[in-house]
Protein backbone atom coordinates (compact mmCIF):
# COMPACT_ATOMS: atom_id res chain seq x y z
CA UNK A 1 0.00 0.00 0.00
CA UNK A 2 2.71 2.28 0.79
CA UNK A 3 4.50 2.01 -2.83
CA UNK A 4 0.60 2.67 -4.49
CA UNK A 5 0.03 5.66 -2.74
CA UNK A 6 3.44 7.81 -2.91
CA UNK A 7 2.84 6.61 -6.83
CA UNK A 8 -0.15 7.68 -6.32
CA UNK A 9 0.71 11.65 -5.13
CA UNK A 10 4.45 11.11 -6.76
CA UNK A 11 6.87 11.01 -4.33
CA UNK A 12 7.83 7.01 -5.44
CA UNK A 13 11.24 9.02 -5.82
CA UNK A 14 13.61 8.88 -2.31
CA UNK A 15 14.09 12.98 -2.15
CA UNK A 16 10.62 13.40 -2.91
CA UNK A 17 9.90 11.04 0.14
CA UNK A 18 12.36 11.98 1.85
CA UNK A 19 10.91 15.73 1.69
CA UNK A 20 7.55 14.71 2.58
CA UNK A 21 8.92 12.66 5.74
CA UNK A 22 10.61 16.18 7.41
CA UNK A 23 7.26 17.64 6.70
CA UNK A 24 5.25 14.83 8.80
CA UNK A 25 7.62 14.68 10.83
CA UNK A 26 8.26 18.12 12.11
CA UNK A 27 4.65 18.08 12.94
CA UNK A 28 4.89 15.19 14.83
CA UNK A 29 8.30 15.88 16.69
CA UNK A 30 11.30 18.08 15.85
CA UNK A 31 13.47 15.86 17.31
CA UNK A 32 12.65 13.47 14.26
CA UNK A 33 13.50 15.90 11.61
CA UNK A 34 16.43 14.35 9.43
CA UNK A 35 16.20 10.84 10.24
CA UNK A 36 14.61 9.74 7.08
CA UNK A 37 15.55 6.20 5.64
CA UNK A 38 17.98 5.73 3.41
CA UNK A 39 18.31 5.01 -0.06
CA UNK A 40 18.42 1.06 0.22
CA UNK A 41 16.32 0.97 2.98
CA UNK A 42 13.79 3.16 1.66
CA UNK A 43 13.41 0.85 -2.03
CA UNK A 44 13.12 -2.13 0.64
CA UNK A 45 10.53 -0.74 1.86
CA UNK A 46 8.38 -0.06 -1.63
CA UNK A 47 9.47 -4.15 -3.31
CA UNK A 48 8.15 -5.71 0.53
CA UNK A 49 11.54 -6.57 1.31
CA UNK A 50 10.94 -6.53 5.18
CA UNK A 51 11.05 -9.22 8.10
CA UNK A 52 9.73 -7.00 10.31
CA UNK A 53 8.05 -3.61 10.37
CA UNK A 54 10.98 -0.79 10.45
CA UNK A 55 11.71 1.18 13.73
CA UNK A 56 9.18 2.57 15.79
CA UNK A 57 9.76 6.60 15.10
CA UNK A 58 9.60 5.63 11.18
CA UNK A 59 6.26 3.71 12.00
CA UNK A 60 5.04 7.20 13.60
CA UNK A 61 6.03 9.56 10.90
CA UNK A 62 4.23 7.11 8.26
CA UNK A 63 1.07 6.88 10.09
CA UNK A 64 1.33 11.20 10.60
CA UNK A 65 1.62 10.98 6.23
CA UNK A 66 -0.81 8.91 5.75
CA UNK A 67 -3.33 9.70 8.75
CA UNK A 68 -6.33 6.77 8.77
CA UNK A 69 -3.33 3.94 7.91
CA UNK A 70 -1.55 1.52 10.56
CA UNK A 71 2.47 1.23 9.72
CA UNK A 72 0.80 -2.81 9.41
CA UNK A 73 -1.15 -1.57 6.74
CA UNK A 74 1.01 0.48 4.77
CA UNK A 75 3.57 -2.05 4.46
CA UNK A 76 0.56 -5.45 3.46
CA UNK A 77 1.04 -6.49 0.00
CA UNK A 78 -1.41 -4.59 -1.99
CA UNK A 79 -3.37 -5.58 -4.75
CA UNK A 80 -3.00 -2.82 -7.87
CA UNK A 81 -6.53 -3.39 -9.04
CA UNK A 82 -8.16 -2.48 -5.70
CA UNK A 83 -9.00 1.60 -4.92
CA UNK A 84 -6.74 3.37 -2.62
CA UNK A 85 -8.23 4.17 0.57
CA UNK A 86 -9.76 7.35 0.63
CA UNK A 87 -7.23 9.34 2.83
CA UNK A 88 -8.83 12.99 1.81
CA UNK A 89 -6.55 14.22 -1.02
CA UNK A 90 -6.71 18.29 0.02
CA UNK A 91 -6.23 17.68 3.45
CA UNK A 92 -2.90 15.10 2.84
CA UNK A 93 -1.46 17.98 0.20
CA UNK A 94 -1.71 20.22 3.11
CA UNK A 95 -0.07 18.43 5.49
CA UNK A 96 2.34 17.13 3.68
CA UNK A 97 2.98 20.89 2.87
CA UNK A 98 3.26 21.93 6.29
CA UNK A 99 0.43 24.01 7.16
CA UNK A 100 -2.30 23.00 10.10
CA UNK A 101 -5.25 21.01 9.00
CA UNK A 102 -8.46 20.98 11.43
CA UNK A 103 -9.40 17.24 10.76
CA UNK A 104 -12.97 17.15 9.35
CA UNK A 105 -15.80 16.18 11.49
CA UNK A 106 -17.62 12.89 9.71
CA UNK A 107 -20.49 13.15 11.63
CA UNK A 108 -22.22 9.89 9.29
CA UNK A 109 -19.01 7.97 10.79
CA UNK A 110 -17.38 8.65 13.83
CA UNK A 111 -14.41 7.05 14.45
CA UNK A 112 -15.54 4.30 12.77
CA UNK A 113 -12.04 3.78 10.48
CA UNK A 114 -13.90 0.51 9.16
CA UNK A 115 -16.57 -2.28 9.28
CA UNK A 116 -16.94 -6.11 8.52
CA UNK A 117 -19.75 -8.04 8.12
CA UNK A 118 -18.49 -10.97 9.91
CA UNK A 119 -15.77 -11.66 12.21
CA UNK A 120 -14.33 -13.81 9.58
CA UNK A 121 -14.52 -11.15 6.92
CA UNK A 122 -12.36 -8.91 9.43
CA UNK A 123 -9.73 -11.73 10.10
CA UNK A 124 -9.09 -12.21 6.39
CA UNK A 125 -8.83 -7.96 5.81
CA UNK A 126 -7.19 -7.55 9.28
CA UNK A 127 -5.28 -10.84 10.43
CA UNK A 128 -4.49 -10.51 14.32
CA UNK A 129 -0.41 -10.06 13.82
CA UNK A 130 -1.58 -6.91 11.93
CA UNK A 131 -2.65 -5.53 15.34
CA UNK A 132 -0.55 -7.78 17.89
CA UNK A 133 3.12 -7.97 16.24
CA UNK A 134 4.20 -4.07 17.20
CA UNK A 135 1.63 -3.49 19.82
CA UNK A 136 3.13 -2.84 23.60
CA UNK A 137 -0.26 -2.97 25.59
CA UNK A 138 -3.23 -5.60 24.41
CA UNK A 139 -6.55 -4.97 26.78
CA UNK A 140 -9.30 -7.79 25.60
CA UNK A 141 -12.97 -8.40 27.11
CA UNK A 142 -15.29 -11.06 25.77
CA UNK A 143 -16.17 -14.68 25.89
CA UNK A 144 -13.12 -17.11 24.89
CA UNK A 145 -11.09 -14.16 23.09
CA UNK A 146 -10.30 -16.84 20.28
CA UNK A 147 -8.59 -13.96 18.05
CA UNK A 148 -5.49 -13.78 20.32
CA UNK A 149 -5.51 -17.37 21.97
CA UNK A 150 -6.54 -19.67 18.66
CA UNK A 151 -5.91 -16.94 15.64
CA UNK A 152 -2.16 -15.15 17.12
CA UNK A 153 -0.22 -18.13 17.18
CA UNK A 154 1.79 -19.11 20.49
CA UNK A 155 5.07 -18.15 19.22
CA UNK A 156 4.08 -14.86 17.90
CA UNK A 157 2.95 -13.68 21.09
CA UNK A 158 5.80 -14.35 22.81
CA UNK A 159 7.40 -12.64 20.32
CA UNK A 160 5.67 -9.55 21.31
CA UNK A 161 5.79 -10.03 25.33
CA UNK A 162 9.44 -10.29 25.40
CA UNK A 163 9.80 -7.01 23.41
CA UNK A 164 8.19 -6.05 26.38
CA UNK A 165 4.21 -5.85 25.59
CA UNK A 166 1.45 -6.34 28.14
CA UNK A 167 -2.04 -8.11 27.88
CA UNK A 168 -5.17 -7.97 29.89
CA UNK A 169 -7.13 -10.61 29.21
CA UNK A 170 -10.72 -10.87 30.76
CA UNK A 171 -13.02 -14.25 30.06
CA UNK A 172 -16.71 -14.90 30.61
CA UNK A 173 -16.51 -17.04 33.60
CA UNK A 174 -16.36 -20.28 32.34
CA UNK A 175 -18.05 -21.43 35.89
CA UNK A 176 -20.67 -19.15 35.87
CA UNK A 177 -24.03 -18.75 34.59
CA UNK A 178 -23.53 -16.16 31.94
CA UNK A 179 -21.86 -18.64 29.46
CA UNK A 180 -24.25 -21.16 30.42
CA UNK A 181 -27.26 -18.93 29.39
CA UNK A 182 -24.98 -17.96 26.12
CA UNK A 183 -24.70 -21.59 25.32
CA UNK A 184 -28.64 -22.10 25.10
CA UNK A 185 -29.12 -18.99 23.08
CA UNK A 186 -26.48 -19.83 20.42
CA UNK A 187 -28.63 -23.54 20.25
CA UNK A 188 -24.99 -25.37 22.08
CA UNK A 189 -24.40 -27.85 24.23
CA UNK A 190 -23.76 -27.46 27.56
CA UNK A 191 -19.95 -26.79 28.16
CA UNK A 192 -18.95 -26.06 24.56
CA UNK A 193 -18.08 -22.28 25.51
CA UNK A 194 -17.34 -23.44 28.93
CA UNK A 195 -14.67 -25.86 27.59
CA UNK A 196 -12.86 -23.60 24.64
CA UNK A 197 -12.58 -20.62 27.51
CA UNK A 198 -10.85 -23.06 29.76
CA UNK A 199 -8.88 -24.31 26.90
CA UNK A 200 -7.93 -20.33 25.83
CA UNK A 201 -6.85 -19.44 29.61
CA UNK A 202 -4.67 -22.46 30.20
CA UNK A 203 -3.01 -21.53 26.88
CA UNK A 204 -2.32 -17.93 28.30
CA UNK A 205 -1.56 -19.30 31.99
CA UNK A 206 0.99 -21.50 30.31
CA UNK A 207 2.65 -18.56 28.26
CA UNK A 208 2.48 -16.63 31.14
CA UNK A 209 4.46 -19.42 33.24
CA UNK A 210 7.25 -19.59 30.93
CA UNK A 211 8.31 -16.06 31.70
CA UNK A 212 10.98 -14.87 33.82
CA UNK A 213 9.64 -14.48 37.21
CA UNK A 214 10.05 -10.93 37.31
CA UNK A 215 7.96 -10.47 33.91
CA UNK A 216 4.93 -12.48 34.30
CA UNK A 217 2.94 -9.61 35.31
CA UNK A 218 2.78 -8.82 31.65
CA UNK A 219 0.18 -11.13 31.82
CA UNK A 220 -3.10 -10.60 33.63
CA UNK A 221 -6.13 -12.96 33.69
CA UNK A 222 -9.51 -12.17 35.01
CA UNK A 223 -12.88 -13.15 34.67
CA UNK A 224 -16.34 -12.23 35.11
CA UNK A 225 -20.25 -13.20 35.24
CA UNK A 226 -22.56 -11.10 33.53
CA UNK A 227 -24.40 -11.03 30.23
CA UNK A 228 -22.04 -10.89 27.31
CA UNK A 229 -23.13 -7.69 25.08
CA UNK A 230 -19.75 -6.81 23.47
CA UNK A 231 -16.25 -8.22 22.75
CA UNK A 232 -14.15 -5.23 22.91
CA UNK A 233 -9.51 -5.44 22.09
CA UNK A 234 -7.71 -2.10 22.28
CA UNK A 235 -4.37 -2.26 21.37
CA UNK A 236 -2.18 0.39 22.80
CA UNK A 237 -5.24 2.86 24.33
CA UNK A 238 -5.54 4.20 20.38
CA UNK A 239 -7.39 1.25 18.11
CA UNK A 240 -10.30 -0.79 19.24
CA UNK A 241 -11.71 -3.82 17.39
CA UNK A 242 -15.57 -3.62 18.68
CA UNK A 243 -17.97 -6.78 18.20
CA UNK A 244 -21.66 -7.14 19.78
CA UNK A 245 -22.94 -10.84 20.76
CA UNK A 246 -26.22 -11.02 19.35
CA UNK A 247 -28.97 -13.44 19.29
CA UNK A 248 -28.85 -17.07 18.39
CA UNK A 249 -25.65 -15.71 16.32
CA UNK A 250 -22.34 -17.10 17.03
CA UNK A 251 -19.83 -14.48 17.47
CA UNK A 252 -17.49 -15.87 14.15
CA UNK A 253 -20.38 -14.57 12.24
CA UNK A 254 -21.28 -11.24 14.10
CA UNK A 255 -20.54 -7.47 12.63
CA UNK A 256 -17.31 -6.12 13.61
CA UNK A 257 -15.95 -2.50 13.56
CA UNK A 258 -12.52 -1.16 14.26
CA UNK A 259 -12.60 2.59 15.54
CA UNK A 260 -9.39 4.77 16.35
CA UNK A 261 -9.16 7.31 18.76
CA UNK A 262 -9.43 11.04 17.61
CA UNK A 263 -7.12 13.36 19.66
CA UNK A 264 -10.07 15.53 21.26
CA UNK A 265 -11.71 11.98 22.48
CA UNK A 266 -14.80 12.38 20.50
CA UNK A 267 -16.31 9.47 18.88
CA UNK A 268 -17.26 6.22 20.46
CA UNK A 269 -13.69 4.93 21.30
CA UNK A 270 -14.21 6.50 24.73
CA UNK A 271 -17.67 4.15 25.56
CA UNK A 272 -16.46 0.84 24.54
CA UNK A 273 -13.16 1.71 26.71
CA UNK A 274 -14.79 2.41 29.59
CA UNK A 275 -17.02 -0.80 28.93
CA UNK A 276 -13.72 -2.86 29.07
CA UNK A 277 -12.52 -1.02 32.27
CA UNK A 278 -15.72 -1.42 34.62
CA UNK A 279 -15.92 -5.04 33.22
CA UNK A 280 -12.06 -5.26 34.17
CA UNK A 281 -11.96 -3.23 37.40
CA UNK A 282 -14.88 -5.60 38.99
CA UNK A 283 -13.41 -9.44 37.56
CA UNK A 284 -11.73 -11.95 39.64
CA UNK A 285 -7.93 -12.77 39.24
CA UNK A 286 -7.46 -16.23 37.64
CA UNK A 287 -4.50 -17.54 39.72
Amino acid sequence: MLKALLTSRHMQEHKAFCRAYDKAAKQLDASLVGRTPSKATFYRWLGGDLAKLPHPDHCRVLEAMFPGCRAAELFEKWDERRPLPDLGPATQAARLAGHAVETPKRAGYSDLTAAFATRAEFAEHMPPHTLFDQASSIQAAGLSLNMICQQYSDQRLRTTLAAGATVHALFLDPDGEAIKAREAEEGLTLGALSGLTRLNIDMLRRIRDELPVEDQDRIELRTYDEPVRFNITIVDGRQAVVQPYMPAVRGVDSPTFVLRRRPDGSGMFGSFERVLTTLWDSGKACA
